[in-house]
């Protein structure tokens, strides 16, 4: 049975460790995010081209990355690089592999938007002269991306709570704080309640910003 001095301990005693392992985490998220996002798009471009070998590669990358284990790709990318004598720290391999993994789902998601504009847009836009990249741009995309909010800011809070993975590959971010914290006697139980808590506080302002996206793009 924890006191309540026992469930604010790790908190109160190790917050500076708490405050520099879920920077780390934004950090993953951000840059991955970013970076999923926009070759997830291009992925999605790639798979909806007139072009067979662009579409023959979005659909081979999509097919692999997304039936692959997110570990694994963990592992290919930290151990595969330096195998090939690439060579990054564990924070970048970290950023590749969950970029490389979460853009796989962004493009389904991204694909499926774009399916969803009417087929006469696509066909008015080439009748007055506009290239496929044309098209995809100016046309079909910004259409997508209103349909594809819910999908895509769930994917993202998906790729948020995968980052915790990055801390079995030697990344100092959240998912580290219960094994630092037991090292020193913590009990688990309130060291992880405070890691949820810290989740909880990241996830629910994307909820928020995926809601008012919603409502600004519906009335638009």
């Amino acid at each position: 049975m924890h006191s309540l001095a026992d469930l604010f301990a790790p908190i109160v005693d190790q917050w500076p460790l708490y405050l520099q392992s879920f920077w780390v985490t934004i950090q993953l998220f951000l840059i991955s995010g970013v970076a999923s996002l926009i070759w997830g798009t291009a992925l999605a471009g790639m798979r909806v081209s007139p072009i067979p070998v662009l579409r023959a590669f979005g659909t081979g990358y999509v097919n692999i990355l997304r039936n692959t284990p997110l570990t694994l790709v963990f592992f290919f990318v930290a151990f595969g690089f330096p195998y090939l004598e690439i060579n990054f720290s564990f924070f970048a391999f970290a950023l590749i592999a969950l970029s490389a993994y979460t853009s796989a789902f962004i493009c389904e998601a991204v694909r499926a938007g774009l399916n969803s504009v009417p087929p006469g847009q696509a066909e008015a836009a080439r009748a007055v002269g506009l290239t496929f990249f044309q098209t995809l741009n100016l046309v079909l995309l910004p259409q997508a991306f209103r349909a594809v909010v819910p999908p895509v800011s769930s994917l993202l809070i998906a790729l948020l709570k995968n980052t915790t993975i990055a801390a079995g590959f030697s990344v100092a971010e959240a998912g580290t704080i219960r094994s630092n914290l037991s090292e020193l006697g913590y009990a688990a139980f309130p060291v992880l309640l405070w890691v949820v808590i810290g989740f909880l506080i990241l996830v629910l302002p994307l909820s928020a910003l995926q809601r008012w996206f919603e409502r600004r793009w519906r009335v638009a």
